[in-house]
């Protein structure tokens, strides 16, 4: 499969929580986006739930005419060296005008999206990809970022759930996990990864590299079990 290395970056507390306002609190957080760029993943790829708390507009698109575009296509509505990737299963987020932006928008969405909402992204120079019918293909989609996008290299740093659907389709190539020092402990928040079967093994990690920051945090670089 033609594909850009993936890697899965997450800032979290030593019990693995990645709530974005209790991470703000730790210690370490500044490096955050230094060992991101480190990893020399330019294109970053974020959940609904994280793009919706922090980088789309507020607001939900109301259709006047919801008919889904009912296949796999997509729009290339701005060439850039590096995406701002948001998985939107059903097609739903707001979104600024792109047309100047160094680092655009790129919708992940399915067939069931509908055609006006794709119609809405293109004029704001907001680019797309349909894939997969009610639920994104990754296989495929990651495909077409590499072969018509041309990212060589993907950053997944938004949250538990489509952590794990990576994890599970085995499209990750590294795990990195900054860990800054402090406890959340508060029932109910968010995890890395989240999701999987109870009955499902645990997955197997290489240390690649381990490194205490002068911050205090610790910089943990995982490779998966192939």
């Amino acid at each position: 499969m033609n594909r850009p290395t993936i890697v899965c970056h997450m800032m979290t507390s030593v019990d693995g929580r990645i709530d974005c306002a209790m991470t703000a609190k730790l210690r370490g957080v500044d490096d955050y986006y230094a060992t991101l760029e480190a990893l020399e993943a330019p294109t970053t790829l974020s959940g609904r739930v994280t793009a919706e708390l922090e980088l789309a507009l507020p607001g939900r698109y109301a259709p006047k005419d919801p008919t889904p575009i009912g296949h796999e296509a997509f729009a290339k509505n701005r060439d850039a060296a590096a995406y701002e990737v948001v998985v939107d299963t059903k097609g739903t987020l707001l979104w600024p005008d792109d047309a100047d932006a160094e680092k655009p928008h790129l919708i992940l969405t399915t067939a069931q999206a509908p055609k006006e909402y794709l119609d809405y992204l293109t004029a704001r120079s907001v680019s797309w990809v349909v894939c997969g019918e009610k639920r994104i293909d990754l296989p495929r989609a990651m495909e077409t970022l590499a072969a018509e996008f041309g990212v060589k290299r993907l950053a997944a740093v938004g949250g538990p759930t489509i952590n794990t659907a990576f994890l599970a389709a085995g499209l990750l190539d590294e795990i990195s996990l900054l860990i800054g020092l402090g406890v959340d402990g508060r029932a109910g928040f968010p995890p890395v990864f989240d999701g999987l079967p109870q009955d499902a093994e645990p997955i197997p990690l290489t240390l690649k590299s381990a490194q205490a920051l002068p911050s205090g945090a610790v910089w943990l670089r995982c490779l998966p079990a192939k």
